[in-house]
């Protein structure tokens, strides 16, 4: 009898060990594997410029994604942040320009005017989403979908589609083109964000009341915890990072964009999905938010090398999304109860 309780234990054991490396393991063993396998059959893959190019856009990524990652850890998403990132870009531009003609010669506070007015565009954008969700119980989709079309309106609307010229040099070449200790200032930009989500999420009680809102949203509410404010501080952030993802865009094309990369909030989703994020609430960590960004620009990036059709990598994003959720939801029906 006794033998048979040790097989058991040790069957436990075993499982929660494949469990364990299946989340924490998985992703960096595949990024390692991707990156050996680029690095050994495109030659172009390991070039400096290359590799700039992909640590670039994946901090990019990694900011956005940080942010759509809070969202969905309370149970939510956002599908809007792919337009405050143009709404963001062309705010803060506009902003710069008319500083520019009003405090002539004031760098630092021409740069301080537009950076303060993107992000302020963006935090407007998620208190919407926030107070509609946690006040009005409206759902995140609908909030979501419709602020989506009005910061995409508003970014028209203020541009006619034209972008927006004329922002401070420092701005463009010191900050968004530039390189310190010969790396991108968008890679120390995207560390400074998940050094911060991270200390959040370890450290702080709004990380703890975010993971007890999407584990079990009335649990939470009768503890004690203010769950419409979390909700919104969520939603808030996710926006506020969407316009900081959108500030460092602008000053890397030296231009305010009505237009941006229209596939940024798929890209964000995929990344946390990819990542472990449960779509239901409640699980995720930025740490692996960060490597799954990291991988999914890789891949795109080898697609690009390999000149695979834009349209094609559209198709497979999206089919990678599918697959990834469709395994979480695999393994947990299959997950025994401890």
């Amino acid at each position: 009898m006794t033998h048979i309780v040790d097989r058991r234990g040790a069957g436990a054991v075993s499982q929660r060990a494949l469990r364990g490396y299946a989340r924490v393991g998985f992703l960096p063993t595949v990024l390692i594997v991707l990156v050996v396998a680029m690095a050994l059959f495109v030659p172009r893959f390991l070039s400096v410029q290359n590799v700039f190019n992909v640590l670039r856009s994946s901090s990019y990524l990694v900011i956005l994604s940080a942010g759509q990652m809070l969202v969905l850890i309370v149970g939510g998403f956002d599908l809007s942040v792919g337009a405050v990132v143009p709404l963001a870009s062309v705010v803060s531009a506009m902003t710069m320009v008319w500083a520019g003609g009003a405090v002539p010669g004031q760098t630092g506070l021409i740069i301080a005017l537009g950076v303060l007015a993107g992000l302020g565009s963006g935090l407007l954008v998620g208190l919407l989403n926030g107070l509609c969700v946690a006040f009005l119980k409206v759902s995140a989709f609908i909030v979501t979908l419709g602020s989506m079309s009005i910061a995409t309106g508003m970014a028209l609307l203020l541009t006619n589609g034209i972008p927006v010229y004329g922002m401070p040099k420092a701005f463009v070449s010191g900050f968004g083109r530039g390189l310190w200790f010969q790396l991108p200032t968008a890679v120390y930009l995207a560390a400074l964000v998940v050094a911060a989500v991270w200390f959040i999420q370890n450290f702080t009680k709004m990380g703890r009341y975010l993971y007890a809102i999407g584990g079990n949203l009335h649990a939470a509410t009768v503890s004690g915890v203010r769950t419409k404010t979390y909700l919104v501080l969520a939603y808030a952030v996710c926006s506020i990072l969407a316009a900081v993802t959108g500030l460092a865009l602008t000053a890397e094309i030296g231009s305010g964009q009505a237009v941006i990369n229209g596939q940024l909030t798929l890209e964000s989703i995929a990344a946390a999905v990819i990542a472990g994020v449960s779509l239901k609430g409640g699980v995720g960590r930025v740490e692996m938010v960060t490597l799954a960004a990291l991988f999914l620009l890789i891949l795109t990036n080898a697609m690009d090398l390999l000149r695979i059709d834009p349209r094609i990598q559209t198709i497979f994003l999206g089919l990678i999304v599918v697959l990834a959720v469709a395994i979480e939801e695999m393994g947990k029906r299959r997950t025994p109860v401890d």
